[in-house]
C-alpha cells in the first residue's frame, strides 16, 4: 500500500518537519476565512496556479485574484513530474491506489484528468479557461508571467517537502527574472484552514486544549466569478492518459525500485514462505491471485465499464471521480446512506459504501480520499456540508452524545498526515523508527548527535502515533512495514541503515526481510518479536473487522494509560528514571487525546507478531546488530539473547545496562555503538571501490 504517498494535509496547515527553510523574498500570505483579501500588484494580470486545489468553489486564491476590478485572471495547471511524484495513495483503502511511474498510479492519473477536465469546462462556462503547461513549473510560470505581464501569482501554501521545493524554485526564478514593467511578481500563498484563527503559532498542539479554545469554524467561500479571459494565449489541451504516462516516463530516470512499490507486503511474505517450502495458512494459489489483483486489476484503469451518469470511473472503482458538482452530490448520497433512495447513481454509491466499509467508519476516505487530495472539494466544504446535514436531522442542533449516522461520523473524523524530520547534509543515511506509543522525539538525544558525526539522519513518526494523524485504518505490522518501505523509496531514495526500537525494531526487521535492497544494515533495540528454532510453520492472520468489544477495550486501555503513564514509563527506564521527564510525558499524554487514538489501540488486540525474527534475518541476509537493554521489564532479555546466539550466529549483540528504550535511557552509549557500526559497514564497500580503481 502506498501509505506515505498520500498528502492529506491536516485541518490546520502544519509547518514542514525538515530543516529546509522556504525563501520569502517576494511572498505574501493569505489565510482565508470568510472573505478574500485584496492584494495589489505592479503588473496588469494575476496568475492562479492550481496544484492540489482543482475547484473554483471555496478557493481563497481565486477569490483574492478576482477581488480587484478589471484585473485579468489567468488560471494555470502545470504537469510537473516533481509534483506528480509527490505524496500519493489512499491510506486505508480496501484497494489502494498504488504508486506507478513518476509517483501517481494510473488510477490516480485518470482521476486527475477527470478533475482537470471538469475544472476546464467550468472555467470555460465563465468565458475563461485553464491553461495547461507541461514541464518544470518555474519555466512554465516564468514564461506565462512575461506573456500576460502578471504582477501576482496565487498558489496554495504547501507542507510537503518536494512540492515546497518546487514552489521555492518558482519563487527564485521570478525573483531573478527581468520584467519590462519593473519589480518581480509576488507569489501569494493562500490556505483554507478549517478553523478561523489569527495566529497558527498560538494554536495548541494538544487536541484537548485545542477543543477548549472553541475556535470558530471558517465558512467556505462561494464559488468565484471570473472575468472573461480576453488574452491571446495558447491555452493548451489536456493530454490523454497514455500521453501523460509517456510524458512522465520520458523525464523519469529508471526506477529500479518500481516493482517494490507495487507488491504488497502480504504477497511478498506469502511468496517467500512458499519458495522456502515453509508451511503456512497461506497458499500459492492465493499468492498468484493477489499478484494478479495487485499488479493488474488494482492499477488498471480499463477494468470494468463505466455506468452512464455514474460517479465512478468504472464498475470496479471505489473512488469518486469527476469535478466539484459530482463530488458534492456523491457526498450528499454518502451522508444519506441510511435513508434509502430511488436515485440510481445514489444506489450505486450506497453499494460502494458497503464494499468500502472494511472497518467501522473507514469508507469515507476510500471513496472521497482522492477527491480531497486533488482538491476537487475542500476539506472545510466537506466538513461544513456534513455538519449541516447533521443539524438538519436534529432540528438545527448537534447532539453532545455523538453523531446520528456512521457516515457522518466517518466524514467528520477522516484525516491523515505524516510527520518526519531530517538532519545532516552528507554521510551514510540512517532511519530511526520508534516503538508503540512513541514518536520521533523519542530520539531527542540521538538525531543531532548522530548527524554531527557525519551521518544523514531521518526519524519518522509512524501514522497513528505522536503528532501524526490517526486515520481509521487497519493498523498491523504489515501496514507499518509498507509505510517504512514507501518512506525509504519516496523520501530517502536510497538504501538506509535501519534502526528500530520495540515494535519499531520488528517493523524494521520486516521491511529488511521483505525488501532487502532497501536496507544497508539492520539495528534492533529491544525489538518486539521472537526467535523460533527450526521454524516450520508461519501463521499469517487476515485482516478482520474490529468488534464493539475491542473498541470498548481500547477506550478503557486508553484511560488506564493516561492515568498511569509516568509509573509505567519509569519501569521502562530502570537505571535512569529521571529521563522520564515532563516533555516526554506531555508528548505521550497529548497524543492520547488526538482524534483516532483509540482506533490505534484497537490494533493491540489484533497484533500478529508470529513471523519469527530469524526468518526475517535469513530473508534479509545482511548485517544485523542487536542492542539489548538487559533490564527490560517487557522482555526476558537473558533468554532472548541466548536464543539469538544459538540460532542467529551472524547477528552481533551488544548488551547494555538499561531498560526497554536504551536509546533514550543511555543515549551516548547507543550513539557511539551505532556510529561505529555504520562506519564498519561503510568501510568495506569503500575499500573495495578503492581496490577497483
Amino acid at each position: 500500500m502506498a501509505l506515505l504517498a498520500l498528502r492529506f494535509g491536516p485541518l490546520l496547515p502544519a509547518p514542514p518537519h525538515h530543516r529546509r527553510v522556504l525563501r520569502n523574498r517576494c511572498r505574501v500570505r493569505i489565510v482565508a476565512s470568510n472573505a478574500p483579501t485584496p492584494v495589489r500588484d505592479g503588473g496588469a494580470a494575476a496568475v492562479v496556479w492550481f496544484k492540489h486545489d482543482l475547484r473554483i468553489d471555496d478557493h481563497p486564491g481565486l477569490a483574492a485574484a478576482v477581488s480587484e476590478p478589471r484585473r485579468p485572471v489567468v488560471p494555470l495547471y502545470v504537469f510537473d513530474r516533481r509534483i506528480l511524484a509527490g505524496n500519493v495513495g489512499c491510506v486505508g483503502a480496501r484497494r489502494p491506489i498504488r504508486l506507478s511511474v513518476g509517483g501517481y498510479s494510473d488510477k490516480m492519473l485518470e482521476l486527475l484528468l477527470f478533475a482537470l477536465k471538469d475544472l476546464k469546462m467550468t472555467l470555460k462556462s465563465q468565458d475563461s479557461d485553464l491553461l495547461i503547461g507541461l514541464g518544470n513549473a518555474e519555466d512554465v510560470v516564468l514564461k506565462l508571467v512575461n506573456e500576460v505581464q502578471a504582477g501576482l501569482v496565487f498558489t496554495e501554501e504547501e507542507v510537503e517537502y518536494r512540492v515546497r521545493d518546487v514552489l521555492a524554485n518558482v519563487e527564485s526564478s521570478l525573483s531573478n527574472g527581468s520584467f519590462s514593467w519593473g519589480s518581480p511578481p509576488k507569489i501569494v500563498a493562500w490556505s483554507a484552514p478549517l478553523y478561523d484563527y489569527k495566529n497558527l503559532g498560538a494554536v495548541p498542539t494538544s487536541h484537548d486544549d485545542f477543543l477548549k479554545k472553541k475556535l470558530p469554524l471558517a465558512t467556505p467561500l462561494a464559488a468565484a466569478t471570473l472575468p472573461a479571459l480576453n488574452l491571446e494565449l495558447d491555452t493548451g489541451s489536456l493530454p490523454t492518459l497514455e500521453e501523460l504516462k509517456c510524458f512522465l516516463k520520458e523525464i523519469t530516470p529508471e526506477d529500479n525500485w518500481a516493482p517494490l512499490k507495487r507488491m504488497p507486503a502480504r504477497s511478498i511474505l506469502k511468496r517467500t514462505i512458499s519458495q522456502r517450502k515453509i508451511k503456512s495458512n497461506a497458499t500459492l494459489s492465493t499468492i498468484n491471485e493477489e499478484n494478479i489483483d495487485d499488479a493488474a486489476t488494482m492499477d488498471s484503469v480499463a477494468s470494468g465499464k463505466r455506468i452512464i451518469n455514474s460517479k465512478f470511473a468504472s464498475e470496479n472503482s471505489l473512488e469518486v471521480s469527476g469535478g466539484t458538482e459530482i463530488t458534492l452530490d456523491a457526498l450528499a448520497a454518502y451522508l444519506k446512506y441510511l435513508e434509502g433512495t430511488g436515485n440510481a447513481s445514489w444506489q450505486e454509491l450506497h453499494d460502494k459504501v458497503r464494499l468500502a466499509e472494511t472497518r467501522y467508519g473507514a469508507s469515507f476516505y476510500i471513496l472521497f480520499g482522492p477527491a480531497i487530495q486533488l482538491g476537487v472539494i475542500s476539506r472545510r466544504k466537506a466538513y461544513t456540508e456534513t455538519i449541516q446535514y447533521e443539524k438538519d436531522r436534529n432540528a438545527g442542533f448537534l447532539s453532545p452524545f455523538g453523531y446520528s449516522t456512521p457516515t457522518v461520523t466517518s466524514a467528520v473524523d477522516a484525516i491523515c498526515s505524516m510527520e518526519y524530520t531530517f538532519l545532516g547534509n552528507e554521510g551514510p543515511p540512517v532511519l530511526l523508527v520508534h516503538g508503540f506509543g512513541a514518536f520521533l522525539e523519542h530520539f531527542r538525544d540521538n538525531i543531532d548527535k548522530i548527524a554531527a558525526t557525519g551521518h544523514r539522519v531521518w526519524a519518522i513518526t509512524l501514522v497513528g502515533f505522536g503528532k501524526s494523524e490517526k486515520p481509521n485504518v487497519n493498523y498491523s505490522e504489515l501496514f507499518w512495514s509498507e509505510l517504512l518501505r514507501d518512506f525509504i523509496v519516496e523520501i530517502v531514495r536510497e538504501p538506509v541503515h535501519l534502526l528500530g526500537n520495540s515494535i519499531g525494531g520488528y517493523l524494521c526487521a520486516i521491511a529488511a526481510g521483505l525488501w532487502p535492497s532497501l536496507a544497508k544494515s539492520l539495528v534492533l533495540l529491544n525489538s518486539a518479536g521472537s526467535v523460533v528454532p527450526n521454524y516450520s510453520f508461519i501463521p499469517l492472520s487476515e485482516e478482520r473487522r474490529t468488534s464493539w468489544i475491542s473498541r470498548l477495550q481500547a477506550q478503557l486501555l486508553l484511560l488506564f494509560l493516561r492515568s498511569r503513564a509516568e509509573g509505567i514509563l519509569k519501569e521502562y527506564y530502570p537505571t535512569r528514571t529521571e529521563r522520564v521527564d515532563k516533555p516526554l510525558l506531555d508528548q505521550i499524554v497529548r497524543a492520547s487525546y488526538d482524534p483516532g487514538a483509540a482506533k490505534v489501540l484497537e490494533s493491540v488486540f489484533n497484533f500478529n507478531l508470529s513471523i519469527p525474527l530469524n526468518f526475517l534475518f535469513d530473508s534479509f541476509g545482511g548485517k544485523i546488530l542487536v542492542i539489548q537493554g538487559m533490564k527490560d521489564p517487557l522482555t526476558k532479555s537473558e533468554a532472548f539473547v541466548t536464543m539469538l546466539r544459538e540460532h542467529c550466529s551472524k547477528v552481533q549483540i551488544r548488551e547494555l545496562n538499561a531498560g526497554h528504550a536504551p536509546h533514550d535511557e543511555v543515549p551516548d552509549e547507543v550513539n557511539t555503538i551505532l556510529c561505529k557500526w555504520v562506519e564498519q559497514i561503510e568501510v568495506k564497500p569503500a575499500l573495495e571501490k578503492t581496490k577497483a580503481i
